[in-house]
């Protein structure tokens, strides 16, 4: 085991002594304390079965027998979830072949960050996480189920549906993938689309004739942002198949593997002699696998907030500093655009996650002792589902890369680091992705440029007013401030000036995903400018210096003056789309370093995290 990922590991498991055990007693009241199938009055049991099949209804009042809570994210206007419209019948009747039950326990929401991109929606989007967590516990209360089933694969979507299961972490809990569109236009040849359009030089109607070629059909967008991120934390955390998150919808394997784990989850339950209980699977070992699968592969920097908040459900507690030591021993191993040119679909053909946590297994840089929902343990997870005979067969995966230029090796990484860093300095704390930045555009150091939301950078960009070396802020856009929408509007004339030969920045208390690209960009600042961090004080022409090499982020000012300058104020939008009705819910919010969540106390979290670098 590398010396790094042990000391890590260590250090969180100490730092969440307390916490982590708290969680783990209410795990084994709630196991034993709380009421089943079989402590249900009559007419508590009556309402739970009145709308099901006679066969079922006669199953149920077996109370030996496993009825599993399918908790489903489905609506028909994503396209990764529009295949789980037919699922819940697969499940179940798979459940029955084995004499068990399946019941749509709840329904969460389920938002396209790609639709709403740039609009008064977005601001409801990292909001939503934590009432899909909410949405799963109260699926999940009606306590007639012996394991649950999670079908979720989005941005938000995954992380809220963790959460909410982990609240019920007595029981098993897996995860069933519906998998990626096939590949449609390249991702290289949209973002070409996309600059010269912000440029002027395409119409609108090219631009949707590119965008329409790359989001074609049924399954997850094709490019290595937030979902398919989810794919790969969730496999590298043990919580659903392996090899499963890539499998195109509408296959054979495909829906051979939900049906294998419908009834997988019924050999894992309370009435089995191999239960594994989500509470439990889920622990320190879990989540650093998980951190070093995204750093290897060069995942969504939207996960440096998921994580905090879905190890917090677990009573542990994890932080930047663990997720830069991590990344900064982690060889960066894959290369899927953005930073690449290859999809997720050539990823997965080139030995997908079985390659990749192989690799990452040999080399000491994962727990391969974690407790998983199937097999043994995480090392058992180094093989690949192939659907034989009318069953699935398990395979090893490659032991090396089908195609080293989309899936490197330890010996020979596409980087040396996982990419990942965080800043430091007197504008507040940050992070960086920069596994898609080449290294001489990882060092800015220029005037500011100063917005209050990224609307507001075109109308300067299309004046001429950025064609200079620049470091672009635009603040006010944290949790409590509106919520932290994705600020990918930025991204194409950003772009467009890197490419001009300017040195470019960005700096933000707002959020950049996995598709977020080649200008350097810190984001997440903390503490935002909602709450009077620093970045609040920053004006046109101050000297801004960021340094992802050393990991500083720095206003090159005097600290008196600067410390007393006035904070700029925010500005005053109005309140549509339904973002009224989350103002007490912004309120609430913790900062980006701690999970922008309203579910947990945040000083508890503050409290443990000084505590252990004292």
């Amino acid at each position: 085991m590398h010396p790094v990922l042990e000391q890590v590991t260590a250090q969180i498991r100490e730092r969440s002594k307390a916490l982590r055990q708290n969680y783990l007693d209410r795990l084994d009241r709630d196991a034993n304390e709380t009421p089943d199938r079989a402590r249900l009055s009559c007419g508590n049991l009556a309402h739970g079965f009145a709308a099901c099949q006679e066969s079922d209804k006669q199953t149920l009042k077996l109370m030996d027998s496993v009825n599993v809570g399918i908790v489903t994210a489905y609506n028909d206007m994503l396209s990764a979830h529009q295949p789980y419209q037919g699922y819940p019948e697969i499940i179940k009747e798979a459940l029955r072949e084995l004499g068990s039950t399946g019941q749509v326990a709840g329904a969460t929401p389920a938002m396209c960050d790609g639709v709403t991109q740039g609009q008064a929606g977005m601001e409801l989007s990292l909001l939503s996480r934590d009432h899909i967590a909410q949405s799963t516990a109260v699926a999940l209360s009606h306590q007639m189920f012996d394991a649950a089933l999670l079908l979720g694969i989005c941005d938000k979507i995954v992380p809220g549906l963790l959460i909410g299961a982990l609240r019920f972490g007595h029981l098993p809990a897996m995860f069933v993938p519906a998998g990626p569109m096939p590949t449609g236009l390249a991702n290289k040849e949209k973002l070409r689309i996309r600059q010269l359009y912000a440029q002027g030089e395409v119409g609108r109607d090219a631009l949707l004739e590119a965008e329409s070629a790359s989001y074609h059909s049924a399954g997850t967008c094709t490019f290595y942002g937030t979902a398919n991120s989810n794919q790969m934390v969730l496999e590298a955390m043990g919580l659903q198949l392996p090899g499963s998150s890539f499998v195109n919808p509408g296959t054979e394997l495909r829906d051979a593997l939900t049906r294998y784990t419908a009834q997988h989850i019924t050999k894992i339950s309370g009435k089995s002699s191999n239960f594994r209980p989500l509470g439990r699977v889920v622990d320190e070992r879990a989540v650093v696998n998980g951190i070093v699968a995204l750093l290897a592969s060069g995942g969504s920097t939207n996960h440096t907030i998921h994580l905090i908040a879905m190890a917090r459900a677990a009573g542990i507690i994890i932080s930047w500093e663990d997720m830069d030591k991590l990344s900064r021993v982690t060889p960066l191993l894959a290369k899927v655009y953005p930073n690449g040119s290859a999809d997720i679909n050539h990823f997965h053909a080139a030995g997908g996650t079985g390659a990749l946590f192989t690799e990452l297994l040999s080399n000491g840089l994962m727990h391969g002792d974690a407790l998983t929902t199937w097999g043994e343990n995480f090392a058992d997870f180094c093989v690949e589902p192939k659907f034989e005979h009318g069953q699935i067969q398990w395979s090893p995966a490659p032991k090396t890369s089908l195609d080293d230029s989309v899936i490197g090796s330890v010996a020979k990484p596409f980087d040396p680091e996982g990419g990942l860093r965080q800043l430091d300095g007197n504008i507040g704390r940050a992070v960086i992705k920069i596994s898609a930045v080449a290294p001489e555009h990882r060092i800015v150091k220029a005037p500011a440029v100063v917005f209050d939301s990224q609307h507001a950078l075109e109308a300067r960009f299309k004046a001429g007013e950025l064609n200079k070396d620049c470091v672009v802020v635009v603040r006010y856009q944290g949790p409590k401030a509106n919520g932290m929408p994705e600020l990918h509007k930025l991204t194409p004339f950003l772009g467009v000036l890197q490419d001009k030969g300017f040195a470019v920045a960005l700096v933000t208390d707002g959020r950049m995903s996995g598709a977020s690209g080649k200008v350097p960009a810190a984001i997440h600042v903390s503490p935002e400018a909602a709450s009077g961090g620093w970045i609040g004080r920053i004006q046109d022409g101050d000297l801004i210096e960021v340094d992802a090499t050393k990991g500083t982020l720095q206003v090159h000012i005097d600290e008196l003056e600067f410390s007393q300058r006035i904070q700029a104020p925010a500005p005053v939008e109005d309140d549509n789309c339904g973002r009224d009705l989350f103002a007490t819910t912004r309120a609430l919010l913790s900062s980006a370093e701690t999970g922008a969540t309203f579910l947990f106390d945040e000083a508890t979290a503050l409290n443990a995290l000084q505590s252990a670098t004292k």
